[in-house]
């Protein structure tokens, strides 16, 4: 029955997560196709390179959320490993310009947030392209162990976007928005700026910890059996 648990979990949080993807790639489309510098903050008329980065960041984003869960499924890697192959490189590819985009943008204009969001999401941006090189590397260098370990950090990375938003949700329907203001500088504005990612990677790290240890064991008892 476990078995069944990752599979049912990941088309869940795909199936949950659409009308974000949706919201976020139709947003940066715009973005790039007309003036939006009266209706979002996000864009300004004078900086023409910094929303192409956004919106770049926003539609290769969405797909990712996406794409990203899908590919790690057991299914695709065991089924189709052609597909899972080439798909991954293109998720990987993208992953870096995703980061990339975002980094060019906190660069060129900084964040409504200020320092402190500008920092965790660099940090942030920075992570999902050492995960998608790290990734692609591993694959190369035929080191299945590794390259999955930093598929799951990936995975983990490319969902946190919408995970973000997902605290939020939970937070205005809990206290109504307490400790929070539009410029992003609330108490719970500062904790959720590294709660969306940081807090899932320690927990990734603990089950990777957790599961290298058991599948090196019962590798020794097949061994052993032969």
């Amino acid at each position: 029955m476990t078995r069944w648990i990752l599979p049912v979990t990941t088309l869940l949080l795909v199936a949950l997560s659409l009308p974000f993807v949706l919201h976020a790639a139709e947003l940066g489309w715009s973005g790039m196709r007309a003036d939006l510098s009266e209706t979002s903050r996000i864009f300004h008329a004078d900086a023409p390179l910094a929303n192409a980065a956004i919106a770049a960041h926003m539609i290769l984003g969405a797909a990712l959320t996406l794409a990203a869960p899908v590919q790690a499924l057991p299914v695709v890697r065991n089924r189709l490993p052609g597909v899972h192959r080439r798909a991954g490189y293109v998720i990987a590819l993208a992953a870096v310009l995703t980061g990339a985009g975002g980094l060019a943008y906190i660069a060129a204009r900084g964040t409504v947030g200020g320092w402190w969001m500008s920092l965790w999401f660099a940090i942030y941006g920075v992570a999902m392209i050492v995960a998608a090189t790290q990734v692609i590397y591993h694959a190369l260098d035929k080191n299945m162990a590794r390259h999955r370990a930093w598929a799951v950090r990936l995975v983990v990375l490319a969902v946190a976007s919408f995970l973000y938003r997902v605290h939020y949700g939970l937070w205005y329907a809990a206290t109504g928005g307490a400790a929070t203001n539009d410029a992003f500088t609330g108490a719970f504005d500062r904790i959720n700026v590294v709660a969306f990612f940081v807090p899932y990677l320690l927990l990734a790290e603990l089950y990777l910890r957790r599961r290298g240890p058991r599948r090196n064991h019962a590798r020794r008892a097949t061994v052993r059996k032969a």
